[in-house]
């Protein structure tokens, strides 16, 4: 590999190639089609011709990363003493399988962010699997010395996180994704855009991969596989996952430096268990794109891609035993012995079983000594609190640790979303407001128009067959399932040994419920996001005080963030809005409506089940 000098970290504003420039960088600067559509970004937005050239040129080198053999040793040195307190188990039949695709494709590896750790753990892995180098596209709020040098020379492309007026900027990296493409390199990055702070898949993110598909568009045999990657943790580092929570409950993100990169490896010395590394079944860019444009899909076709990629993802993402603790100690919100955190997790497990869904490290849910291991590993994090003064041990969840257990827990949301779904769907044919599967169908699709900007759900022929699996799991027979009768959904939800939809919805319910109030009570007036998210969250807090809200982790900026999103949606924002006090009302009145569906569906549970 020929030797190239990365640029200072102030780029060399230069319109022609330097000895030093990465070949992608040499490539565009020289590059007639590059020159020509740069000229039309100039005159679109006033830029001087003569100065355009120059500023791509500084923006290109800012974005360059190379791969220096020394220093990837290094990195990789670095990164076994970062994670040394996990153990890595990689899913090595999909690397086996990557590894042959790799010879005839550029992959595109999209990951679940959960944790600063991922970028030493993905890299190290494909590198002790032979596979190809990559480029990994990083946020360039970690872009500072001497972690953003070392980075840089390890293949990390470091971006701005604002690109909203620098359209030089966004014409040079849209390019210098599509060089790297053309040159067949492997590249990566969070599908999320950032780490996820409830635990689940975030909503994706959409300007690399479209730079991608425009790749794909330009480049003939351009034919890149995008690969889901799922990264899961026994535990997060206590530290950064206790810095998350206190960001959902409206915490000012801490700035990455250097202070806070000692800091952050300072706290990284306690064991916490094992990650667990696995692949999605890849999915072929051109081929996916030529499908939705026979189907006449003539827009979003990145925006359905990109939940094509979350599903797979979602689908390789295993359960954890920590995640199937808390959902137990979650769900009762009491100590539990661990006969009853038993109790409580076999019909999970039985239904894990029953869809055939990967249990991290091919653990069984419903074995003590797993289970007894998780809670003690969770009582040494402090998430759970340990009582052993009585006749039996008894544990749960400790003081404003709601949200870090909430964090595992929604880890696993997407496996039990359309069992959740399913049930309200039934509850209301059983109660007769709503009449047989038409009904219960109209009542889960206003569901999932309320929870689609949470939740990943299918396109309609997808939902309702989903929906429909679920139903004969839980009802074990559903040759009447077109003829539904309200006896027949309440002797379905009767036998159930499974109830999720508290568990899974509630806490999102609870959420858009203070959202909603804090709407209503404005009336007529306009509505300041900042504003709304910063009073939600104090009303949020004294309605869990009053226990109006289930718990604490409902209290989330980033769920009532996401509650703002539905509201923008449905025009419940915007002062001129048509009888918007009246709208507004009725919205809290429909979120109102499925809260108190999900009271019943508890008050109904049996006391030892989720």
């Amino acid at each position: 590999m020929s030797i190239v000098h990365l640029p200072s970290r102030s780029p060399t504003a230069s319109a022609d190639p330097l000895p030093g420039d990465m070949p992608e960088v040499a490539q565009l600067l020289t590059d007639a089609g590059f020159l020509d559509g740069l000229s039309r970004v100039a005159e679109k937005y006033g830029i001087p011709p003569g100065a355009a050239p120059s500023q791509a040129g500084a923006c290109l080198r800012e974005m360059s990363a190379v791969h220096n053999a020394r220093v990837s040793e290094l990195w990789q040195r670095a990164g076994r003493w970062m994670i040394r307190g996990y153990d890595v188990l990689v899913d090595d039949d999909g690397l086996a399988e990557l590894r042959r695709l790799d010879r005839k494709h550029t992959l595109i590896f999209l990951i679940s962010h959960r944790s600063y750790l991922d970028e030493f753990v993905l890299p190290a892995a494909l590198v002790n699997g032979h596979m190809s180098p990559l480029f990994g596209i990083a946020g360039g709020n970690l872009n500072f010395f001497p972690l953003g040098d070392l980075a840089r020379r390890n293949g990390i492309v470091h971006v701005r996180r604002d690109t909203s007026d620098a359209p030089i900027y966004r014409y040079a990296l849209r390019s210098f994704i599509g060089q790297l493409v053309a040159n067949k390199h492997n590249l990566c990055w969070s599908i999320e855009g950032g780490r996820t702070r409830t635990g689940k898949l975030r909503p994706p993110r959409y300007g690399l991969l479209r730079y991608v598909a425009d790749a794909v568009d330009a480049i003939p045999d351009a034919d890149p596989l995008l690969v889901p990657v799922s990264l899961m943790y026994d535990q997060l580092p206590v530290h950064e996952v206790s810095r998350m929570a206190s960001e959902a409950r409206g915490r000012a993100k801490e700035a990455e430096n250097l202070r806070w990169l000692v800091s952050y490896a300072a706290g990284l010395k306690e064991r916490r268990g094992r990650i667990y590394l696995d692949f999605g079944v890849p999915l072929p860019l051109r081929a996916r794109l030529d499908e939705l444009r026979a189907e006449s899909v003539t827009q979003n076709q990145v925006e359905r891609v990109a939940l094509d990629v979350c599903h797979r993802l979602n689908a390789a993402t295993p359960i954890t035993p920590t995640a199937a603790v808390c959902i137990a100690l979650l769900a009762q919100d009491r100590a539990l012995t661990l006969d009853e955190v038993l109790a409580t997790v076999r019909p999970l497990a039985d239904y894990v079983a029953t869809r055939h869904w990967p249990v991290a490290g091919a653990a069984n849910l419903a074995d003590r000594s797993t289970l007894r291991w998780a809670l003690r590993e969770l009582v040494r994090s402090g998430v759970l609190t340990e009582y052993s003064g009585g006749t039996e041990t008894v544990w749960r969840v400790g003081r404003d640790q709601h949200l870090i257990a909430a964090v595992y827990r929604n880890s696993v949301l997407h496996v039990l979303l359309m069992r959740a779904v399913g049930e309200l769907a039934l509850l209301a044919v059983a109660e007769g407001r709503v009449q047989g599967a038409t009904g219960g169908l109209g009542v889960a699709t206003r569901l999932r128009e309320l929870l689609k900007f949470e939740f990943f759900f299918a396109q309609r022929g997808g939902f309702v067959a989903d929906l429909r699996r679920e139903i004969e799991i839980l009802a074990g027979d559903v040759e009447e399932f077109e003829d539904l009768t309200a006896d027949q959904a309440e002797t379905w939800l009767g036998k159930s040994r499974l109830m999720v939809s508290p568990l899974v919805l509630r806490p999102y319910l609870d959420a858009y419920r203070v959202v909603a109030r804090c709407l209503a009570d404005l009336n007529e007036e306009p509505a300041d996001e900042a504003e709304l998210v910063s009073a939600a969250l104090g009303i949020g807090h004294q309605w869990a005080m009053q226990r109006t809200l289930a718990n604490e982790e409902s209290v989330s900026g980033e769920m009532f963030t996401t509650a703002l999103k539905l509201a923008a949606h449905r025009n419940l924002l915007t002062a001129d809005a048509p009888e918007l006090a009246e709208r507004r009302r009725q919205f809290a009145e429909e979120i109102e409506e499925f809260a108190a569906a999900i009271r019943r569906v508890t008050a109904r549970r049996p006391e030892q089940e989720v």
